[in-house]
C-alpha cells in the first residue's frame, strides 16, 4: 500500500513538473485535454513501466492531430518530432514503440476514456439554450475481421459549435436504444432541442431527454407500431381536409444540378394518438414531405416526427434539418479527413480508444479558426509545423 502511494505521489509530481514545462514554453497554465486526462486510471501493472501514460496519451493525441492514422504512424511521428517533445516530456527509458501504444490503448477503459472527452468537452464548450443536439450512431467498419464484429459508436453533435459532445459505445449484442440513454447521462443538455431517428424513439428516452431538462425530436417509423399508423392517417385526413388548422411551411432549394421543396406540417391536436400518455410531454406531431427532383425525374419521400415542443413550422422544418449536419460534419469528416473506416485496429479496446483520439484531434482544428483549409489539410499544416501544431493544442483553452 505504501509503495503504491509513493508511486501515484511521484506521478502527481510528475505532471506539476509537465505543466510548468508548458506554461514556459507556451505561456497558458497548461493545456486542458491533458489535464483532464492526466488522471486517467493506468489499467498497467506499476512493475515494469517505462513509460508515463500521460506522455503516450499526449504523443498519441498529438500524432492523430497531425495525420497519423494507426500505431505505426504515431510511433514514427514520435521520432520525427522527438526534438520537438523532449522540450517538455521526459524519455528515460526512450520513445514508446509501436505495440507499447498498441498494448496500452487495448486495455484503457473506453468508457472512462469516453467520459473524460465528455467532461472535457463541457468545460470548454457553452452550448446555447434551443440548439439542437442530434445523436445518432456510426460503425467503424474497419475494425471487421475473422470473427470480429465492427464497432459502433453513439455520438452527440452539437449544430452551433459542430462539435462533439459525448459519445459510447455500442456494447455487444446490444444497440443504440441501450447506449442513448447512457450517453444522455453523460451532457449537459439543459434548454437544448435532442433529436434522434426511428431508432431512437423509445419512451424511456424521452422520459430521459426531459428530466435531462431537454425538448425532443424524434423520428417516427413503423417500430412504433399503432402511434406511426395514427399519425399517418391524422395528417392525410388533414391535409385533404377543407378545414386544416395545421402549421404549415415550405422551402425550395435549388443547386448541383437538383431541386429540393421540403414541406412541413406540425399540430398539437392529438386527441387521435391513443397513447400520447405514454410519451413524456408530448405537445405535437409533425409531417415532412421532401421532393428532390434530378434530372427531371421526381422522387418523394415522407417522414413523421413527435417532439416535446410547440414550434412554428419553419422552426420545426429547421430542428429537423439540423439534424441531419451530424452526416456531414461529423461523419464524413471522420471517414474522409481521419480515414475511420479503413483504420483496421481491432485488438482489444484499441478501437473505442482511438476513436476518442480522433473526435479529440477534430475538436481542437475545428476550434482553430485562424487557418482557413479542412481538417484534412490543417492535419497536414500541423505536422509540417511545430508552431501550429502548438496553436490547434492551445485552442483547449478557449470557450466558446
Amino acid at each position: 500500500m505504501r509503495r503504491i502511494q509513493i508511486i501515484e505521489k511521484a506521478r502527481k509530481d510528475a505532471l506539476k513538473k509537465f505543466a510548468k514545462k508548458l506554461y514556459k514554453l507556451f505561456g497558458v497554465r497548461s493545456i486542458s485535454v491533458i489535464e483532464h486526462f492526466s488522471d486517467l486510471t493506468d489499467p498497467r501493472s506499476n512493475q515494469g513501466m517505462r513509460h508515463d501514460l500521460i506522455n503516450i496519451v499526449f504523443i498519441a493525441l498529438c500524432a492523430v492531430i497531425c495525420g497519423a492514422n494507426s500505431w505505426t504512424q504515431i510511433e514514427e511521428f514520435g521520432k520525427s518530432k522527438e526534438v520537438w517533445l523532449k522540450q517538455f516530456l521526459k524519455f528515460p527509458c526512450g520513445l514508446p514503440s509501436e505495440d507499447t501504444f498498441r498494448r496500452v490503448f487495448a486495455v484503457i477503459d473506453p468508457k472512462e476514456f469516453q467520459q473524460r472527452f465528455s467532461k472535457w468537452i463541457q468545460v470548454i464548450t457553452y452550448v446555447k439554450t434551443g440548439a439542437v443536439v442530434a445523436i445518432d450512431g456510426k460503425t467503424m467498419r474497419g475494425g471487421k475481421g475473422e470473427g470480429l464484429t465492427p464497432k459502433h459508436i453513439v455520438s452527440a453533435w452539437n449544430d452551433v459549435s459542430h462539435l462533439t459532445l459525448g459519445q459510447v459505445a455500442v456494447k455487444e449484442k446490444s444497440n443504440e436504444i441501450t447506449a442513448i440513454p447512457e450517453l444522455l447521462q453523460q451532457l449537459c443538455i439543459t434548454g437544448c432541442i435532442v433529436t434522434i431517428d426511428a431508432m431512437g424513439c423509445q419512451t424511456k428516452i424521452a422520459l430521459k431527454i426531459r428530466e435531462s431538462g431537454a425538448d425532443y425530436v424524434l423520428a417516427l417509423k413503423g417500430n412504433q407500431g399503432t402511434l406511426s399508423d395514427e399519425v399517418d392517417l391524422y395528417f392525410q385526413n388533414e391535409i385533404n381536409g377543407k378545414k386544416s388548422t395545421l402549421k404549415y411551411a415550405e422551402t425550395l432549394e435549388k443547386g448541383h444540378g437538383r431541386i429540393e421543396c421540403r414541406k412541413c406540417w406540425v399540430s398539437n391536436d392529438l386527441k387521435s394518438i391513443s397513447n400520447k400518455g405514454n410519451w413524456k410531454d408530448l405537445t405535437s406531431i409533425i409531417r415532412i414531405e421532401s421532393e428532390r427532383i434530378i434530372k427531371g425525374k421526381s422522387t418523394i419521400e415522407i417522414r413523421y416526427y413527435i417532439s416535446s415542443l410547440n414550434e412554428l413550422a419553419d422552426r420545426m422544418l429547421f430542428i429537423i434539418r439540423s439534424h441531419w449536419g451530424v452526416e456531414n460534419s461529423l461523419h464524413w469528416i471522420l471517414d474522409v479527413a481521419f480515414l475511420e473506416d479503413e483504420c483496421r485496429i481491432r485488438k482489444g479496446c484499441g478501437p473505442e480508444n482511438f476513436n476518442v483520439l480522433r473526435h479529440i484531434a477534430l475538436t481542437l482544428l475545428k476550434r482553430e479558426k485562424n487557418c482557413k483549409r479542412g481538417i484534412l489539410t490543417k492535419r497536414g499544416i500541423a505536422g509540417w509545423n511545430e508552431a501550429y501544431l502548438e496553436k490547434v493544442l492551445m485552442c483547449s483553452e478557449i470557450a466558446v
